[in-house]
């Protein structure tokens, strides 16, 4: 996360105005025109850029507050990990909103023509804080039981004919975050060398998840996704929706979590997502999901670049640090790493 940039990455009132009124207009919310009251930067965005706005819509005397994430030209999904806003909006709009669950509602999605790029506009949840900070001990198992209802609900619809815009998730895809790993590394193979056996060595894994029952997942789906709100979990920043194992996405939850912890969130994930039962290979299949997800995270160049210190030293990203002590531990708990 970092804080909100530059406000010439939005629009000016005028195109706001607009665009917010053919989104009303477009899902029945009104009929007339839409004044914008407040606009609010974000104080933690990612990828896109993002605003909390405050608008009437005429016939209805009530503010109403949205949140808006604004498209831009380029971003950093070349590696199939995430798709752009137009993306994340069919999400919304074909995954998220038939379910009735939980999430921010969906009010539309409108292509500025000035850009050419789309904007997402949903709720905004006021009071809600990040799972991940909440002082309520029971945010992230509440935030399990929620991913696990979720992959049990979909793990049918995945295979529906409006749901087939979602990436899944094969064999070059995991493979590429094993390479991109031992290539970023390569130059810490003293310092590592278990680090880079294991990438060699995550071919022997990929079948677990290759073979494993397929879902929906969020595929981001840390506390800091996920806005915890009066005891209710509402996940948001759903671009990198995909088809794969569910175990990715409690792989992300419980990643860098206390053991005690962990362990409810795998038990409340059991049991939301198999009340009759748990398969006996999930295990396994969550531990490979651990190797990939440290894998995805610690293979993205644009957070991982090498550095180097005085007397061109290489020096290990202070991102990674986290990512190599879990899978490192990850790895000697299955027994390729010694």
């Amino acid at each position: 996360m970092k804080p909100n940039g530059s406000r010439s990455r939005f629009p000016d009132q005028g195109r706001l105005t607009t665009g917010l009124a053919a989104v009303f207009r477009e899902n029945g919310t009104g009929n007339e025109s839409v004044t914008v009251l407040r606009r609010q930067p974000n104080p933690y965005e990612s990828t896109f850029p993002t605003e909390i706005v405050t608008c009437r819509v005429r016939g209805n005397g009530t503010p109403l507050r949205v949140f808006i994430k604004y498209g831009t030209r380029t971003f950093d999904g070349v590696y199939g990990h995430r798709g752009d806003v137009g993306y994340e909006a069919r999400v919304y709009r074909d995954v998220l909103r038939p379910l009735r669950t939980s999430t921010p509602t969906f009010y539309g999605v409108y292509r500025d023509g000035t850009a050419g790029v789309p904007w997402l506009v949903i709720e905004y949840l006021k009071g809600g804080i990040q799972s991940s900070h909440s002082r309520d001990p029971n945010a992230m198992v509440r935030a399990a039981r929620w991913i696990g209802r979720f992959h049990a609900a979909n793990r049918r619809r995945y295979s529906s004919a409006r749901l087939r815009f979602l990436r899944t998730y094969d064999a070059a895809y995991y493979a590429g975050w094993a390479r991109r790993t031992r290539k970023l590394f390569a130059h810490l193979q003293n310092r590592f060398p278990w680090l880079l056996d294991l990438c060699d060595e995550f071919g022997t894994l990929t079948p677990r998840l290759l073979e494993a029952p397929r879902t929906v997942i969020h595929g981001e789906y840390f506390g800091l996704n996920i806005i915890y709100q009066n005891g209710t979990s509402w996940p948001a920043d759903w671009q990198s929706a995909a088809i794969a194992p569910g175990e990715i996405d409690l792989a992300s939850l419980t990643h860098s979590w206390p053991r005690p912890l962990v362990r409810k969130c795998e038990r409340e994930y059991r049991r939301s997502r198999w009340p009759d039962g748990a398969p006996d290979d999930f295990p396994e299949i969550l531990e490979a999901a651990r190797v990939y997800m440290n894998f995805r995270w610690l293979g993205d160049p644009s957070l991982m670049t090498p550095q180097f210190g005085p007397g061109g030293r290489p020096m290990v990203p202070k991102k990674a640090k986290k990512f190599l002590q879990e899978l490192h531990a990850v790895g000697e708990r299955i027994g390729l790493v010694e």
